[in-house]
């Protein structure tokens, strides 16, 4: 199983040179939650993982499980 901050790196990669309050908007979430699943301070809700997922073009198990 992938740790929260494995997570948070690919969360950081998925944004890229994006800021983190665009990404934020475009994922339904405020900036401070983003930047909280980023550090691995928080794991995403299951609707936010989806949105995540479709976004990146990557499966929600590719992402938090794998």
């Amino acid at each position: 199983m992938v740790n929260n901050i494995e997570i948070g790196e690919r969360l950081r990669a998925i944004r890229g040179e994006r800021s983190a309050e665009a990404i934020s908007v475009d994922m339904g979430v405020s900036k401070s939650a983003w930047c909280m699943y980023e550090r691995g301070e928080r794991i995403p809700r299951d609707e936010v993982k989806k949105r995540i997922s479709e976004y990146s073009g990557k499966s929600v198990q590719e992402l938090f499980y794998d």
